[in-house]
């Protein structure tokens, strides 16, 4: 008698909860907001992306780091996106594992170490493609420069591999929480290869995102690339804003040859280009055919001068504006190697020593970017808030 009233109560409950659904009462609408799909009005500029999460104070793509840094004021949370052997989309910077997981650690996968081409360049270690999620899922994270983070260091083996749909879960519990539109901004890793073995990311994405009620260009999602040819594939797929990355077009070829300043769809068709044809005021005319940001390495906008301080900007925002297309740039990191060296502090030769990032970034702000990519947004949220434009 018991089971049975509590499985009546259970499908009363189900019943209320649908109807409230109905109304707009639930999760991702924030009463009269809808928290995941604000429209044109979303995001606010400057837009700070914690890029990884809280990397700089959490181990990278787990879900601590991605909740921290929505603690410390990020207005959307990055997940770089691969796929596993059962393809299932995880959250990892790479497919190779081997320097953000415990995987050389577990012998039971010492027989999965090989070597693979990516994009071009040989990686050798273990990579995700070769395990299921459930596998996957007994591994643990670890941190991935711990020269420069070695608090971070403390943190290893306690996290899990986030899949995107449990990061998904966390940015629209966060949302409602603070009744606050918390972004997705997802990179598709490594499309090419990924379709080269049977795993395409592009239809996953886009059905996931939208079995999770994120509804075109009202969502608040990006999504981007470093490629260019799965940007259109996209674009043909979801009204979802999109974004190509530009890499540094002065990246020196790898020691096989293969370039490393052009997308690699570019590079597999043999049509020459490079990341330098992107960039002009043509290029970007191009880009806003199918993208609506266009994400370059910071050097793009500002480049370093000979004493390697920030330079003279460029006339890449101008002419990104001129295109039709947002800016934003990546990434703003805290510590002294990543710094223009005027703005490092001392000791001038610790590699975790932090110096004035709120200076770059604001170097940055009046250089006329819309947002910006940041491993701790805290001090983004920091430079943002406190902003004065010049």
């Amino acid at each position: 008698m018991l089971k049975h009233v509590s499985s009546r109560r259970s499908t009363l409950r189900a019943t209320f909860a649908l109807s409230l659904a109905s109304l707009g009462l639930l999760a991702g609408c924030g009463g009269d907001r809808d928290l995941t799909n604000p429209g044109a009005s979303w995001p606010p500029v400057p837009t700070v992306t914690a890029h990884r999460g809280a990397s700089a104070v959490r181990p990278e793509h787990t879900l601590e780091a991605y909740r921290k840094a929505i603690e410390d004021g990020a207005d959307v949370v990055e997940p770089d996106l691969v796929a596993t052997k059962d393809g299932v989309l995880v959250a990892r910077h790479e497919n190779e594992i081997s320097g953000t997981t415990n995987v050389a650690d577990q012998p039971q996968f010492a027989a999965r170490k090989t070597t693979k081409t990516i994009d071009g360049i040989p990686v050798t270690g273990w990579f995700t493609e070769d395990f299921t999620l459930a596998e996957l899922k007994t591994l643990r994270a670890r941190e991935r420069i711990p020269a420069n983070r070695p608090a971070n260091v403390a943190y290893n083996d306690q996290f899990a591999i986030p899949t995107l749909q449990e990061v998904i879960e966390l940015v629209q519990a966060e949302s409602e929480k603070r009744n606050k539109v918390i972004g997705l901004y997802p990179e598709t890793k490594h499309p090419s290869y990924f379709k080269a073995i049977g795993l395409p990311l592009e239809k996953r994405l886009v059905d996931q995102l939208a079995a999770s009620g994120y509804r075109g260009r009202d969502a608040a999602v990006f999504i981007q690339s470093f490629e260019v040819a799965n940007l259109k594939e996209l674009r043909g797929m979801t009204a979802i804003r999109l974004v190509q990355l530009i890499d540094n077009p002065a990246n020196l070829p790898a020691p096989n040859g293969t370039p490393r300043n052009a997308p690699y769809d570019f590079v597999l068709a043999k049509n020459g280009r490079t990341y330098a044809d992107l960039v002009t005021a043509n290029g970007l005319k191009e880009v806003a055919t199918y993208a609506d940001v266009v994400s370059p390495y910071k050097d793009v906008i500002i480049p370093r001068n000979a004493a390697n301080n920030l330079g003279t900007p460029t006339g890449f925002v101008a002419n990104a504006r001129a295109a039709g297309l947002m800016v934003h740039t990546w990434t703003l990191r805290p510590e002294n190697p990543f710094l223009p060296a005027n703005l490092r502090t001392a000791p001038l030769d610790s590699p975790s020593q932090r110096g004035n990032a709120v200076a770059e970034i604001r170097a940055f702000l009046d250089a006329g970017i819309d947002g910006f990519f940041t491993d701790d947004p805290a001090v983004g949220r920091a430079a943002v808030d406190g902003y004065v434009k010049k």
